[in-house]
């Protein structure tokens, strides 16, 4: 399995952050969920197709490490990797980085691949594989 990285931007608008011009914890889960969907796109796959085939992802498990902030009108720079896919998880490695590619946060989140019709784990769609081997 390839473990290629991917590279989002994302500029910091002044609604995410605190009276202190700090990005606030709520926000870096939503960063990341860009990231993770950017990812997928860049192989090919996505969301919308996935759902239109029955297949939902939902969030399992989700660990941020804040090193230091993020402020007001700071480029992000999320670098995402593969984890791991076993069974019917999926894992993401996310390292989010300041224009001086100073880590910021590292992030991690994990997914379960789950049949929409029967609200049960699947093992992550042969088609998906394919994109992203």
């Amino acid at each position: 399995m390839s473990l290629k990285k991917h590279l989002t931007k994302v500029k910091v608008r002044y609604a995410e952050t605190d009276q202190m011009g700090v990005v606030h914890h709520s926000n870096y889960p939503i960063y990341c969920e860009l990231a993770r969907t950017e990812w997928l796109e860049s192989y090919g796959a996505s969301y919308r197709e996935m759902e239109e085939g029955g297949v939902m992802l939902p969030v399992s498990n989700l660990s941020f490490d804040y090193k230091k902030t993020a402020k007001y009108n700071d480029i992000l720079l999320i670098e995402t990797t593969l984890g791991f896919i076993k069974g019917a998880r999926i894992n993401f490695v996310f390292k989010i980085m300041n224009s001086e590619m100073e880590i910021l946060t590292l992030g991690e989140t994990t997914l379960v691949f789950v049949d929409m019709k029967t609200g049960r784990p699947i093992r992550c769609p042969e088609h998906i594989l394919k994109l992203i081997s």
